[in-house]
C-alpha cells in the first residue's frame, strides 16, 4: 500500500486540504492509501522550532509522495519563516510544475484554451542569492550574487520534454540566453539536449521576453510546457494563471529526481495562499487542492491510481461545467456541496 504524507496547514488550507482527502477516500477512488500526517500550522511549526517540518520532509524522501495545506508564512525575520522553502530543500527539491488550463464558464483571456505548463525551478537563480550594497548617497550600488547548477537545469529540461511527450505539448520558450549566454545559456544547453533525447516532442524555443509577447498573442489552441528559471517561472506561472481567468484551476507539483531523470519525491498543493478572510464561512474553492490530490495520485506505482487521477481530473472540471461551483467561479454551491459534486462523478465514472 503506497503512503502519503499529508502536511496540514492553516485556517482555509487545512479546511480545503479535508476536502481533498475526502476525494481520496477508497470508497471514491476504488483503493486504499495509507496516510501519515505532520501539522505544519504556524502555530505547531513555532512550537516545534520547525523540527516538525523536517520530520515531514524526512517522511516524503521515504515514502515519495506529499499532499499539502497552504501554510502561513510570517514576515519577521526571527519567526519560523517559509516551511515551503525549508521543505523543499530538505527533500532536494529541482523544479516546480503548475499547469493552467481553460475551465468551463470562465473567459480565459485572447482566446487562449489549450493548457499552459510553466516547468520551473525549484532552487537557485534569484532566490537565496547573496546580496550587499556598497558606496553612498547616488554612488551606492547595490550588488546580487545568484548561481544555478547544470543539475537543476538538467531536471528542469527533462522533466519539460518528459511532460510534453506525455500531453503531446511543444516545448516552448526559455531564458534571455542571447544576453546571458554562461549563466542563462546554461538552461538553453540543457533544453536543446533534451530535445535530442526526445525527438518525437516538438521543440520551439523563444527568449523569455517573446515568451511573455507570444503568451498574449498566440491563439492558444495548442498545449505548450514552459521550460524556465526561478524567477522567470515564478512570473510566467503567475501570468498563465491570469491567462486562463482563475488561478483556482492549477495546482502546484513540486518534483525531486533521481540520477536517471526520473521523479524520486513528489509533493502537490494548491497555488493559492491561506485566505483567511474566508475560514469557516464553507465558502473556498476546493477545486485546486483537488486537482493537487488528483496530481499527486498520478505518480503512486498502482495501475488503479492512474485511473483515478483522471476521474478526479474530469470529475472536477466537468462539475464546473455542469454550473456547480463556488462564488468566486460565479457560482453559489459551498465548498462541500462543490467536494460532494466532484465525488459523486467520481464514484458514476467507475461503475
Amino acid at each position: 500500500m503506497a503512503t502519503l504524507v499529508v502536511l496540514e496547514g492553516d485556517q482555509t488550507g487545512q479546511e480545503l486540504l479535508r476536502e481533498a482527502l475526502r476525494v481520496l477516500d477508497p470508497s471514491v477512488i476504488g483503493f486504499a492509501l495509507a496516510f501519515e500526517r505532520f501539522d505544519l500550522s504556524l502555530r505547531n511549526r513555532r512550537a516545534t522550532a520547525n523540527q516538525v517540518v523536517f520530520d515531514a520532509a524526512g517522511a516524503m524522501t521515504r515514502h515519495h509522495l506529499g499532499l499539502k495545506a497552504a501554510t502561513i508564512t510570517p514576515e519577521g525575520p526571527d519567526d519560523v519563516g517559509s516551511p515551503n522553502r525549508i521543505i523543499r530543500e530538505a527533500i532536494g527539491a529541482s523544479v516546480i510544475a503548475r499547469t493552467g488550463r481553460k475551465l468551463p464558464r470562465v473567459l480565459p483571456v485572447g482566446g487562449i484554451h489549450a493548457p499552459i505548463s510553466v516547468v520551473r525551478m525549484a532552487v537557485g537563480d534569484a532566490y537565496g542569492a547573496r546580496e550587499w550594497r556598497d558606496g553612498d548617497g547616488l554612488d551606492e550600488v547595490a550588488h546580487r550574487t545568484e548561481t544555478i547548477s547544470r543539475r537543476v537545469c538538467r531536471y528542469v529540461a527533462e522533466y519539460a520534454f518528459q511532460h510534453a511527450a506525455k500531453t503531446g505539448a511543444t516545448v516552448f520558450g526559455g531564458p534571455k540566453y542571447t544576453v546571458s549566454p554562461v549563466y542563462e545559456g546554461m538552461l538553453k544547453e540543457e533544453m536543446d539536449a533534451a530535445a535530442l533525447r526526445h525527438p518525437g516532442v516538438a521543440y520551439d524555443p523563444q527568449l523569455i521576453d517573446a515568451t511573455y509577447a507570444l503568451l498574449l498573442s498566440a491563439a492558444g489552441d495548442a498545449p505548450l510546457v514552459v521550460p524556465a528559471l526561478n524567477r522567470d517561472g515564478d512570473c510566467l506561472s503567475d501570468l498563465v494563471m491570469q491567462l486562463f481567468g482563475s488561478i483556482a484551476g492549477a495546482e502546484s507539483v513540486v518534483l525531486a529526481f533521481d540520477e536517471n531523470l526520473a521523479p524520486s519525491t513528489v509533493m502537490a498543493e494548491a497555488p493559492h495562499g491561506t485566505a483567511p478572510r474566508l475560514e469557516g464561512k464553507n465558502v473556498a474553492n476546493p477545486l485546486a487542492m483537488i486537482l493537487a490530490a488528483a496530481a499527486v495520485l498520478a505518480y503512486v506505482h498502482d495501475h488503479r491510481a492512474a485511473a483515478a487521477s483522471r476521474a478526479i481530473y474530469d470529475a472536477a472540471i466537468a462539475t464546473v461545467g455542469d454550473g456547480i461551483a463556488t462564488a468566486d467561479l460565479g457560482g453559489h454551491a459551498t465548498t462541500t456541496e462543490f467536494t460532494d459534486a466532484v465525488i459523486s462523478r467520481v464514484m458514476l465514472s467507475s461503475g
